[in-house]
């Protein structure tokens, strides 16, 4: 196995001005924290995938669950559905959602359920940690697709059963199913929901009605150009738009059909050229306390280029070892 000096970047010469890749890393040492610091070196350096679970093993609590602000929105040591949406992110990214962990997970979730077997935003436990104002804390929160699409979607994508996860799946798909006014965030939670989902037709059913209804609404920014025409979403900062990679991270996403290839291409060429001088990508949302924002900043940047890289269309001069992911 490589030690940690396989995994530092090579010397620039001294005429040549840095790769895109290399500032983003410069980027990720600068500012990142542990984690993404390991996802990066794991992706686009031929690290290894112990380091990058040992790091978000940092987040696991005694219930099963994941804290201590692995979603950066989300500050203190509880669990929250949210932080699972993101620790199963980067499981499937690795190809370790499977196991024990998973089954402590599963019963976690089945204890966190709202009456109709879904998953809150935020677990009503008592602390008064700090959390972003978009994501209020209840004493009884609802279920929410937000939540729960992304992570019965990745459990389905990983072949998981549970009994937790009958319910779950019959509240998401009514959910899908029934749409008929939303926000982007929603649909992107939809969208993880009927890409893992096992009933393939039904899922296409379903993402073919949510790609009308995104353009009906105009939910996804078709033309980065003219993205200040697009009328902004109750609740989101200004500025905080979506566009057609936000949707289908990857090419063999069921929202890939919902855009032509001038679009994607389009919103591909801004998502590539959206990277700062200090090599990291921007985040859109409300800033509300330092840490957040950021932390925020080099998840964005790891999963812009894994979504450019997934595609084939990275910024100039980054070349970048191994496949296309075509999940």
């Amino acid at each position: 196995m490589p030690g940690d000096e396989a995994l530092a970047p090579a010397a620039a010469s001294a005429t040549t001005p840095p790769s895109p890749l290399a500032r983003a890393e410069r980027f990720i040492w600068l500012t990142a924290r542990v984690l993404e610091q390991r996802r990066y070196a794991f992706h686009f350096l031929g690290g290894e995938a112990d380091p990058v679970d040992a790091a978000l093993g940092a987040y696991l609590g005694g219930d099963g669950g994941y804290g201590h602000a692995l979603d950066p929105d989300l500050r203190g040591p509880l669990s929250h559905p949210l932080h699972t949406a993101h620790a199963l992110r980067v499981l499937d990214g690795l190809g370790r959602c499977s196991g024990q962990r998973i089954e402590r997970l599963c019963a976690h979730l089945t204890r966190l359920s709202t009456p109709d077997g879904a998953l809150p935003v935020t677990a009503p436990q008592p602390g008064g940690y700090p959390a972003a104002p978009y994501h209020p804390l209840h004493d009884d929160p609802p279920g929410d697709l937000l939540t729960t699409g992304p992570v019965v979607g990745l459990l389905h994508r990983n072949r998981i059963w549970h009994a937790w996860l009958f319910r779950a799946t019959d509240f998401c798909w009514d959910r899908v199913e029934h749409l008929r006014r939303s926000h982007p965030y929603e649909i992107q939670s939809a969208v993880a929901f009927l890409d893992g989902v096992p009933d393939r037709a039904r899922a296409a059913a379903a993402a073919d009605r949510l790609g009308r209804l995104v353009r009906e609404q105009r939910l996804v920014v078709l033309d980065p150009a003219d993205r200040d025409s697009y009328p902004p979403v109750p609740g989101y900062a200004p500025g905080e738009h979506l566009y057609p990679y936000d949707f289908a991270r990857r090419p063999g996403s069921l929202a890939r059909g919902w855009f032509t290839d001038a679009e994607l291409r389009r919103s591909l060429r801004f998502l590539a050229d959206s990277q700062q001088p200090d090599g990291g990508w921007p985040v859109h949302r409300r800033a509300w306390a330092p840490g957040s924002s950021l932390e925020r900043r080099p998840i964005a940047t790891v999963e812009a280029l894994l979504t450019l890289r997934a595609y084939g269309v990275l910024p100039q001069g980054i070349s970048l070892p191994g496949p296309a992911d075509p999940r």
